[in-house]
């Protein structure tokens, strides 16, 4: 009678073990870099519109679509070098727990339906959409293997769904949420290349050729003058943007982002973590709350201070 349960019980593991594989295929974790999109709802003083919030979060849908698409080929694209990786060999498709015809066939029904998504929400939404996927496909093939056009090519694909929320709701992009945008995703680029030096040691160009490229000297001085150049970027906004509240309460918020970035570093070069930025961002408590104490700051700056 002891060995029925025990049957059962391993029966509902199998059931279960492919779908809960699969969507850690997914990368849901990595779906946090998506919220970008609701950065233009916010800025745009659109956050009482329902119209608008109803098409942000349908943006988002998208990008968590497409993105995980993205994953998905590049985890099919890298399995045998994945499989000599010290950390990715654990992931679905390299372990073996999501067959190889399931993660193909899901990635095309998820890059369908996110463009098919994205273009019934706005046509130029839709283009801006395809333009990622275009932008994910040639990163998984081409891109990743070229020195510095790597970190640029991670780099656009931020700036691309900051752009889309803007877009979707019918919002010009501002030029600071570019030059804001497009420092802080190098910088988080930056810190990903160097986590890999440091995890992979020698057998990093084993691993992607144009890590070899890479040495630590160069890449920490990218990060001083990257990290350098978005706080300044970042100090100029808040005074000078002219969407603000005129009284610059929004220069508030700079001390926050100053620890943010310093927190970051910490973690990079003293913990030694970074290869996976979302994963840092909800498993350290610093770096949490820092960035949900700046957004309910900016919040209350834009919608509570007079304008």
């Amino acid at each position: 009678m002891s060995e029925r349960p025990s049957l059962i019980s391993h029966g509902i593991n199998l059931h279960l073990g492919l779908p809960l594989a699969l969507l850690q295929a997914l990368r849901p974790k990595q779906w946090t870099k998506n919220l970008l999109v609701f950065v233009g709802l916010v800025f745009a003083y659109r956050l009482g519109n329902e119209r608008t919030v109803a098409l942000t979060l349908g943006a988002f849908a998208v990008f968590c679509a497409l993105s995980s698409a993205g994953y998905l080929w590049n985890d099919l694209r890298d399995l045998t070098a994945d499989r000599l990786h010290p950390t990715k060999k654990l992931r679905p498709i390299a372990s073996g727990r999501v067959p190889t015809g399931l993660a193909a066939g899901s990635a095309l029904v998820l890059s369908a339906a996110g463009l098919a998504g994205a273009f019934a929400l706005r046509p130029s939404f839709g283009l801006v959409a395809l333009g990622y996927l275009l932008l994910t496909t040639s990163y998984s093939v081409w891109l990743k293997h070229l020195v510095l056009i790597d970190i640029f090519a991670i780099s656009a694909g931020f700036v691309l769904r900051a752009v889309g929320g803007a877009v979707v709701i019918g919002v010009p992009a501002s030029p600071w949420l570019y030059v804001c945008t497009v420092l802080g995703s190098l910088l988080l680029a930056l810190g990903k290349r160097r986590h890999e030096l440091v995890l992979l040691d020698d057998d990093a160009a084993g691993h992607r050729k144009n890590l070899g490229q890479y040495t630590l000297e160069l890449v920490d001085q990218l990060i001083l003058i990257v990290a350098s150049a978005t706080i300044m970027a970042y100090s100029l906004y808040t005074f000078s943007a002219e969407t603000l509240p005129p009284d610059h309460s929004m220069m508030l918020t700079i001390p926050l982002v100053l620890y943010g970035i310093f927190r970051y570093l910490y973690l990079l070069r003293i913990k030694r973590q970074g290869g996976a930025p979302e994963d840092m961002l909800l498993v350290d408590p610093g770096l949490l709350g820092t960035v949900i104490t700046w957004a309910l700051l900016t919040l209350a700056i834009l919608y509570l201070a007079p304008r």
